[in-house]
């Protein structure tokens, strides 16, 4: 399937530019004038990367970075005309991936856009945890037991990763409940049993994974 890319730039000469380039390296391309229009393509197709320029009218280019990181971890380029350190650490701090700064050279820039693309792809690969039939997807917080999509709350979801991360260590209740729910926690001790419980039964068949250590704590095991 192709990567398609979002070009948010309100100068129809650089989207211009851009697209060309982009199409002739076989990705699908969606072009936005402004701001607000980008947003509503972000919203309506499946974007694997966004362009998007610092400078356009209705929202600017932060506003739309600010949009993505609060849907997704889709990689975002920021085009700017300013090269002021201010910029780029506002820019870093919402989660924008790289700058390229005007006027640019449309190669360096496919080749930016590759390199994000590489990293995304393999950043995927290793947030799939495969178990024997237990399946974790650490970006999509996705469980399946087989092929079954096991629906967790978010703190059943942390209780697992963390058990899944210190395979085959025993945990004692006090160090699940500093690690998962925090060390300000104040509430009861069996609040980690009660939670190990519920995930046992929406594990299924994968419920053995969970193992009791007498008068400690749990620890998983793989079977």
């Amino acid at each position: 399937m192709k990567e398609t890319i979002l070009i948010a730039e309100d100068e129809i000469r650089i989207r211009i530019l851009l697209r060309d380039y982009l199409l002739r390296e076989n990705y699908n391309v969606v072009e936005a004038k402004d701001g607000e229009e980008a947003v509503n393509l972000f919203s309506s197709n499946n974007i694997t990367l966004a362009i998007l320029d610092v400078m356009m009218p209705k929202m600017d280019g932060f506003e739309v970075a600010e949009f993505i990181r609060s849907k997704t971890s889709t990689p975002i380029i920021m085009l700017t005309a300013k090269s002021e350190e201010e910029d780029k650490l506002h820019g870093y701090d919402l989660g924008i991936d790289d700058y390229v700064t005007k006027p640019f050279s449309p190669k360096v820039l496919i080749a930016k856009i590759k390199a994000l693309l590489k990293r995304t792809v393999t950043e995927k690969d290793s947030a799939l945890i495969d178990l024997n039939g237990l399946t974790v997807n650490k970006l999509s917080h996705e469980v399946k037991v087989y092929d079954d999509v096991i629906n967790l709350s978010p703190k059943e979801f942390e209780l697992l990763l963390y058990l899944i991360e210190n395979k085959g260590i025993a945990l004692t209740r006090d160090k699940i409940l500093d690690n998962v729910w925090g060390m300000d926690y104040f509430g009861d001790i069996r609040t980690v049993d009660t939670n190990i419980k519920r995930l046992r039964e929406k594990l299924k068949d994968k419920a053995n994974y969970i193992a009791t250590i007498r008068g400690s704590g749990y620890k998983l095991e793989v079977k």
